[in-house]
This record gives C-alpha cells, sequence and structure tokens, in this order.
C-alpha cells in the first residue's frame, strides 16, 4: 500500500511538473500563435498610390493605405485579420472607393513592413493614431465607419468604445480572446494565461452606435455563435449569419452580396 502511494505521488507530482511546464510554454508563445504577422519589404507597398504611414507616440510609424473619399461620402476605417497584411487590403479598398466611400486601412506593429511587435495595446495605438491623422486631414467623426474582420474586430469594438465612429461593421468576430482561447485549448486555464485579451463582449453594452455584424453559418475558426452571442450585446446590432460561408469568404459569398450589404451599410446605416 505504501508503495503504491508513494507511485501515486510521483505520477502526480511529474504529471503536475509537466502541465505547469505546458502553461508556461504556452504563455511564453501565445503571441506567436495569435499574430502569424505576414511579412514584406517596404518596397512592395510604399511606392504605390494610396500608401502612406503613421506615426505613433514610440517614434515608430506604421504603414496605412488610404483612399480619400468624394465630398460628403462616409470613409470606412478597416481592420483586417490576423493572417492578413496591409498589402492584402487594395481590393477592399478600391471596391468600397467603387461604391463611393472612403477606404482607410492601418498595418499592425509587426506586421508587412512595418516595424515592432504585434500586441493587444501596440494594435489599438496603431489604430488610434490612424483615426487621429484622418481627423486632422479633415474627416468628421460623423462620417467614419469602423469595420474589423476576425482579428480586427476587436480593435473596431476598442475604438468604438473610445468613441470613434458613427457606425460599425464586424465580421467573423469573436466575443474575446480568452474565450477564443479556452476552445482552442480547453485543457488549460486560458483565463489565467492570456496576456492579449479583447474583451468584445464586455465592451459591447456601452457602445451606442449602430452595429452589423456579418459571420459564415460554417465558420470553423470563429464559431457563428460567438457572433449571435456578440450581437446580443450591443445595444442596437444587427446580425446577419451566411449559409454555407466559412471564416475567409463570408463576403465573397453569393456574388459578393455581403460585401454589398456591407457598402450599403456604410453608406447609410441599413
Amino acid at each position: 500500500m505504501h508503495r503504491f502511494r508513494r507511485q501515486l505521488m510521483a505520477f502526480l507530482l511529474v504529471t503536475g511538473m509537466l502541465y505547469l511546464a505546458l502553461c508556461a510554454l504556452a504563455f511564453a508563445a501565445q503571441r506567436s500563435l495569435i499574430y502569424p504577422a505576414p511579412r514584406s519589404s517596404p518596397e512592395a507597398l510604399r511606392a504605390r498610390p494610396g500608401f502612406g504611414t503613421v506615426p505613433l507616440a514610440t517614434g515608430l510609424q506604421v504603414d496605412r493605405f488610404y483612399l480619400p473619399a468624394p465630398p460628403g461620402a462616409p470613409t470606412v476605417v478597416h481592420f483586417h485579420g490576423n493572417g492578413e497584411q496591409l498589402l492584402g487590403q487594395q481590393g477592399m479598398g478600391q471596391m468600397l472607393g467603387d461604391a463611393g466611400l472612403g477606404f482607410l486601412a492601418v498595418e499592425y506593429p509587426g506586421y508587412g513592413a512595418s516595424p515592432g511587435s504585434p500586441s493587444e495595446a501596440g494594435l489599438y495605438a496603431s489604430a488610434e493614431a490612424a483615426l487621429q491623422l484622418l481627423r486632422d486631414e479633415g474627416v468628421k467623426p460623423e462620417d467614419i465607419v469602423l469595420s474589423g474582420r476576425s482579428l480586427g474586430t476587436g480593435v473596431a469594438v476598442e475604438m468604438a468604445r473610445r468613441g470613434y465612429g458613427a457606425r460599425m461593421v464586424l465580421v467573423s468576430p469573436y466575443t474575446s480572446m480568452v474565450a477564443m482561447g479556452q476552445r482552442t485549448v480547453p485543457f488549460l486555464p486560458a483565463t489565467l494565461l492570456m496576456r492579449d485579451r479583447y474583451q468584445s463582449q464586455d465592451k459591447a453594452p456601452g457602445i451606442p452606435i449602430p452595429v452589423l455584424i456579418i459571420h459564415g453559418e460554417d465558420d470553423d475558426v470563429v464559431p457563428v455563435a460567438m457572433g449571435r452571442e456578440l450581437g446580443q450585446r450591443f445595444p442596437h446590432a444587427t446580425v446577419v449569419t451566411v449559409p454555407g460561408a466559412g471564416h475567409n469568404d463570408v463576403l465573397e459569398q453569393d456574388g459578393q452580396k455581403e460585401f454589398a450589404r456591407l457598402a450599403t451599410f456604410a453608406l447609410e446605416g441599413g
């Protein structure tokens, strides 16, 4: 009996040490998992029309892509997903421009050709600097429409919480990064380990602007239930779920019908 107890205690001790080591590894590596951060050279974008830079308070600068709006038209300020980069936002900008809208997308630190390392605070700082620069260039607050896709929805929600934007579009949004961590690694204490939390569901009740949520019903990255749950927490939200759409193709379904919905909402608020 005593031998069995010793063996059991030794097993539990080793198992506990391995679990703690796994927790430590997850804590250390989480940002590399949250932010895959595709890279490109400065020469790949900065000489192209519409591309420029945004200075940050840290002394660094991040890149932006900006297509000014026609007189009196809104400007969509878009925050991209974690596996995307600024260079890939040209197509969206050009399509929104064709619909009569302005477009601004800002790069995240450590993404594309922008220096630094991505973090929740860093993404917020880049987004706010770009929005302030847009206001300095004469774009009225009531003409700013926030837009986010996947990771970028958390950035858009924080900017709305800070008072930016007259309307907001969230494509494939998550309720929080903690909830995503719990879904991805349910055997680890994500609530304790997550450094970048993006608590959109906690911020939503205090955001009074109209919100459009578009979510694919077959999304296997961020479940559609998260989009529905988030929609219930905003005071003024419309949730559109798209049959047959996954995580990365929801705007492109059915002849880009949902992209047209986004543009109409940005232009008219409905």
